[in-house]
């Protein structure tokens, strides 16, 4: 398998007034680029939005937990498997957990800080103990620690990953026998043009008002912008097949899960007060064997609002892609787009031109999927 794969995920996204991703005074994230404030969704919350995405689409053996509360976990699937009720099961628990040498968080039972693990990852720990947990139960601590010392609970978190853990890794300070290297990257979104924050004032009427009261029961505001959206991330298919202990089967599958999720995906602040979903503009998908190109530069110079900045901004990044392929000389291995503009209308035929000359003839956002997995599988077979 080829040391250099990457696969680039594009998108032009339009989202209306919005608070998706907050700032420490509640107010939508923002960044200064090309000398202008821009709007911004930090990575973290569209890679979380992504992983529960794909997680609702797995089951539940197969999918991803990130908390503090792993020795309530895993006691609670100690229980599961055999007849000790939590207050035998929970120390057989913890000695389990003590070989990993978590640090312990200020709330019993808790680690300090949070640990991404698959499920399935603890099921297999639970497993280690669940024919001898009647006898465990029996044991004080000094005996309890010395009777499963040996059984191989760090080798269980080191294997075996799920897709969440493979893509975005796992990170664990004093702990190296725990990480996991991430095989995505994932950019700030950011607006492709100048925003304004702007702000939402409203009030709230108690149904219960007496005739002669006036006045609302609650009055607040909240912050929020609307904006075009330029989003990217790439993924390293060679450190994602490691991370699946070689299998590249499984790893074609978390790409396709992937580039499905991060595209449907969005960040879920304040979605009951703006109702924000909408589905992406531009999906463009590169397949390089050099390194991940992020095309942000296309938007150094805000976009401006003419007749929308959706269109014009899908043709900016498909001139930076073309121009960035001339002037490095570096072709990529494939190149494919989705998208929803059309040449029926005026405005938007010379953005289609553009793609259609940056990506090709655009496809279906299924026919885009299934293309890729074909051209990536084609490659790995000719370098076999």
């Amino acid at each position: 398998m080829t040391q250099r794969l990457y696969i680039d995920v594009h998108i032009v996204q339009t989202v209306p007034p919005a608070n998706l991703n907050r700032d420490d005074q509640g107010n939508p994230k923002e960044a200064v680029y090309g000398g202008v404030r821009r709007s911004r969704v930090s990575s973290q919350a569209w890679k979380r939005a992504t992983r529960r995405h794909f997680d609702l689409q797995a089951p539940e053996q197969d999918r991803a937990t990130r908390t503090r509360r792993i020795t309530n976990e895993l006691t609670t699937r100690i229980c599961r498997d055999t007849d000790l009720n939590r207050e035998a099961a929970a120390p057989i628990a913890e000695a389990l957990l003590a070989q990993l040498g978590l640090s312990q968080g200020k709330k019993a039972g808790d680690t300090a800080y949070l640990l991404f693990y698959g499920n399935a990852q603890l099921d297999a720990v639970a497993a280690l103990v669940t024919d001898r947990a009647a006898d465990l139960a029996t044991l004080d601590d000094k005996a309890l620690t010395e009777a499963v010392k040996e059984l191989p609970v760090a080798k269980t978190f080191q294997t075996g990953h799920p897709v969440g853990v493979a893509l975005f890794g796992r990170m664990v300070a004093d702990i190296p026998k725990l990480n996991v290297d991430a095989a995505v990257q994932v950019a700030h979104a950011l607006s492709t043009h100048e925003t304004q924050l702007e702000f939402d004032y409203f009030t709230a009427v108690d149904d219960q008002n007496e005739k002669d009261e006036t006045g609302a029961g609650m009055i607040g505001t909240i912050g929020f912008n609307s904006a075009t959206l330029y989003r990217f991330a790439t993924i390293g298919f060679a450190q994602l097949t490691a991370n699946l202990d070689g299998d590249t089967e499984a790893a074609l599958d978390a790409v396709d899960r992937f580039v499905d999720s991060f595209a449907l995906s969005v960040p879920t602040g304040y979605q009951n007060s703006f109702a924000h979903r909408t589905r992406p503009s531009l999906i463009a998908l590169v397949v390089r064997t050099d390194q991940p190109v992020n095309l942000v530069s296309a938007f150094e110079e805000p976009v401006a609002a003419e007749a929308g900045i959706q269109a014009a901004s899908a043709r900016r990044l498909a001139e930076e892609h073309i121009t960035a392929t001339q002037v490095w000389g570096d072709t990529p291995l494939y190149q494919a787009a989705s998208h929803t503009f059309t040449t029926r209308e005026p405005r938007t035929k010379d953005t289609v031109e553009t793609l259609t000359q940056a990506f090709g003839e655009p496809v279906t956002f299924a026919d885009l999927r299934t293309t890729l997995r074909t051209r990536i599988s084609a490659t790995l077979g000719e370098q076999a």
